[in-house]
């Protein structure tokens, strides 16, 4: 079976972009999928810096590295900011790509990337949804040797859209993350193979 890792690049207290991770992680679980919804805060990844890394790469990087190594499929929530991804998200995986030089795993720049599945979503109180940081995401995670699920979702009017539980009061956008989980998971599946 398909590990599915889930992820959000914000870590704000109530974060659209954190629900619908939330929302995603527990769509993918009820289809059977095993799930790792990973909260960004509960790494201490700094600043990426090239001198910092000279140094050194945070133990938190490492973890970080082996988390997705371990998943072939994932799914990212972004938050559009200024009409792009967060810093946090970027700053992520800038360090997730960063060889640690003389590592016998992560020696390489394109691991834990390379061939990874990944569906993208963004929420937003805005009426495209956060649309614009997915266009910015999608090149950056090619870049990385991703295969980028053709299949999206942009939830517009995000204040309103999950109840007092997060959960996602339309069954339209419910049938969306279910979409964005089924071609990520499928597509996982036949790349395996």
């Amino acid at each position: 079976m398909t590990k599915l890792l889930v992820f959000a690049g914000s870590t704000r207290a109530h974060s659209f972009n954190r629900q619908l991770a939330a929302q995603t992680a527990a769509t993918a679980r009820e289809s059977g999928v095993q799930v790792t919804h990973l909260e960004l805060s509960t790494l201490d990844i700094p600043l990426y810096n090239a001198d910092l890394d000279a140094r050194g790469t945070p133990p938190d990087v490492i973890r970080l590295k082996e988390i997705m190594d371990t998943h072939p499929a994932w799914i990212i929530c972004s938050p559009e900011y200024n009409g792009s991804y967060t810093g946090l998200l970027k700053n992520t995986l800038d360090w997730a790509s960063s060889p640690v030089k003389g590592h016998p795993v992560w020696a390489s720049g394109s691991k834990p990337f390379a061939g990874k599945v990944v569906g993208v979503m963004s929420a937003s109180n805005g009426a495209l949804g956060g649309l614009r940081s997915l266009s910015h995401l999608t090149p950056l995670l090619l870049n990385l040797h991703c295969w980028v699920c053709p299949q999206q979702f942009a939830l517009s009017r995000a204040a309103e859209a999950f109840d007092a539980n997060g959960n996602l009061k339309n069954e339209a956008a419910k049938a969306q993350v279910h979409k964005v989980v089924a071609q990520t998971l499928w597509a996982a599946q036949r790349l395996a193979n």
